[in-house]
């Protein structure tokens, strides 16, 4: 398995982190961070947003949650995209790591710490959807049946210590 990503704190409120690096320059994971096409091939729900700090955002076509609405925290294209989501926060960054690859530090700020190995685990997921998508292998998305099983990463981050207890949707346990 992948690094699981870490709890902490960002700003002092509760967090879930990971770092990916991916063997692609940096604008074409810009690319896929950020074009609603893109994101609606490893993002958890459609996403529409206005490229622009202040600018809306819309999210619908979860089988978990309802759709909702967001606001971009940050836009610097092709480094930094921050929204928020619901009472969350998600803060993308980019850095190039030379020879044409680039690093991805994800950060989940949780409105909930309890929240964090049921998010932890739904972002690792999304995350292998991604690189299937920059690999170019067939992304379905992270809802579909090719994607990787949820719950067993859940489990190690639970045993990893990560805070749980957050509601789980019966949908995804059932």
């Amino acid at each position: 398995m992948d690094d699981l990503g870490s709890y902490v704190e960002h700003d002092g409120r509760p967090a879930v982190r990971f770092e990916r690096s991916y063997p692609h320059p940096v604008e074409r994971v810009w690319a896929a961070i950020s074009e609603p096409a893109e994101l609606g091939r490893w993002f958890p729900s459609a996403v529409e947003l206005e490229p622009r700090e202040g600018g809306a955002v819309r999210f619908s076509g979860d089988p978990y949650s309802e759709g909702s609405a967001g606001v971009v925290l940050t836009w610097d294209p092709p480094h930094r995209l921050a929204f928020t989501w619901g009472p969350d926060e998600l803060h993308l960054s980019l850095q190039d790591a030379g020879d044409g690859r680039t690093r991805l530090t994800l950060v989940n700020v949780l409105d909930d710490r309890s929240a964090a190995a049921r998010n932890g685990s739904g972002w690792y997921v999304c995350l292998g959807e991604l690189g299937k998508l920059l690999e170019g292998t067939g992304s379905r998305g992270p809802h579909s049946e090719d994607a990787l099983p949820w719950e067993p990463v859940y489990r190690a981050h639970v045993e990893a210590g990560l805070p749980s207890g957050a509601e789980i949707p019966d949908i995804v346990t059932g």
